[in-house]
């Protein structure tokens, strides 16, 4: 039943009861004198007082439908302005609230239901905007995910289209006989093996983007000797760099027995990340060169990693860590790559309890800084 009928109804049963009982019970009362006895007129010091009263009054009955009346009036008007007022409280609000459940189902969520009250009815208003908010963020996260989403595929399409091209054809060309010596067989199987190697790299940071996204990466952190570990790694660096006429400047200003807490594997990929992304934006007019440099900041060690390439425009540097960004908006097959490798390093670096950032100048270069804490081991048997 709509409220406006319940009010209605209610407006009759304020006005009509209690008039109808008062009007019973006179009618009753008057009813009892007339029959009652003498004995009982006298026992009964009500009914006494009432045949006494009838008696003076005289016209009893006219006394009392004049009274029926002006307490139905009363009763009448009362109920009225309480009925109202009533009304205008919850009908208006009731309204609105429709109104944006319309809105709602029909998958608007550009509108406002707030309220400035502190009744129960302003309280679900502002409970109803809080969740119309909520969805309308939910349904924003939804279509930027959607959007990062199609940017990834449409990237990982492009990137992995290059190497599949270049596979088909020097394939194509060693089963028609081209590469009729043993050199050029040999070229052509390297080349077919680096661009496998590439879609192996973009596949793998397809992978890794998802266990970002749910918070799955497998990370097994291990203590580990800063100097060996990083000897390690640029002695592998090194070949890969040579091998692509680029000079290799590495300086570790850190303490022998310095440790640190971190995954082996995962540390090497933020390394290999942002080495790649140099090597991608070399410049084609001077000998390229990367440099890492290990400093000791206190209680972390820090990682500079530096290029002689192309830079980054300075209205581009607060995006480069974003998903998905590029400042090279070109795509050529030289500096192509998914958009995610930045984000992932510094996802990682963050999951390390470090951070990340950059400077950079056009056609000068870049320089990479990040941070990871050592180990102490006071640190190691406070927490335990």
């Amino acid at each position: 039943m709509k409220l406006k009928n319940r009010l209605i109804i209610s407006f009759f049963i304020i006005t009509l009861v209690p008039v109808a009982l008062f009007c019973s019970l006179m009618l009753g009362m008057k009813k009892l004198v007339l029959e009652a006895t003498e004995e009982q007129l006298i026992s009964n010091e009500i009914i006494h007082s009432f045949k006494g009263y009838m008696d003076e009054a005289g016209k009893f009955d006219e006394l009392v439908t004049n009274f029926c009346i002006s307490e139905f009036v009363i009763l009448l008007l009362t109920a009225i302005i309480m009925v109202v007022w009533i009304y205008r409280g919850i009908a208006p609000q009731l309204k609105t609230l429709k109104l944006a459940a319309n809105n709602i189902k029909e998958g608007n969520l550009d509108f406002s239901v707030a309220s400035q009250g502190t009744d129960e009815m302003s309280e679900l208003c502002n409970a109803f905007e809080d969740m119309r908010v909520r969805l309308k963020n939910n349904a924003k996260d939804r279509l930027e995910d959607e959007a990062e989403q199609r940017a990834l595929i449409s990237n990982i399409a492009h990137d992995l289209k290059t190497p599949i091209t270049a596979i088909k054809g020097y394939a194509e060309g060693m089963l028609d006989g081209v590469a009729d010596t043993p050199e050029k067989q040999e070229k052509y199987i390297r080349t077919i093996y680096n661009k496998a190697n590439e879609m192996n790299t973009l596949i793998n940071e397809l992978t890794l983007y998802s266990n970002i996204d749910t918070n799955k990466i497998p990370y097994n952190f291990q203590k580990l000797n800063l100097r060996a570990y990083f000897e390690d790694c640029i002695e592998e660096l090194g070949m890969d760099l040579e091998n692509q006429h680029i000079r290799l400047d590495y300086a570790n200003f850190v303490d022998p027995d310095v440790l640190i807490i971190a995954d082996p594997e995962q540390l090497g990929r933020i390394i290999h990340n942002i080495v790649s992304n140099s090597v991608k934006y070399m410049r084609a007019d001077v000998a390229s060169r990367v440099g890492i440099v290990i400093k000791d900041v206190g209680d972390f060690v820090q990682v500079e990693i530096s290029d002689n390439g192309k830079g980054i425009a300075t209205q581009d540097l607060p995006y480069v860590f974003d998903r998905f960004y590029r400042a090279d908006t070109s795509r050529n097959s030289a500096a192509g790559g998914s958009g995610i490798g930045l984000s992932i390093v510094k996802k990682i670096i963050e999951d390390h309890g470090g951070k990340i950032w950059v400077t950079s100048k056009e056609n000068e270069g870049t320089t990479m800084y990040f941070v990871i804490r050592k180990f102490i081991e006071n640190e190691e048997v406070v927490n335990e």
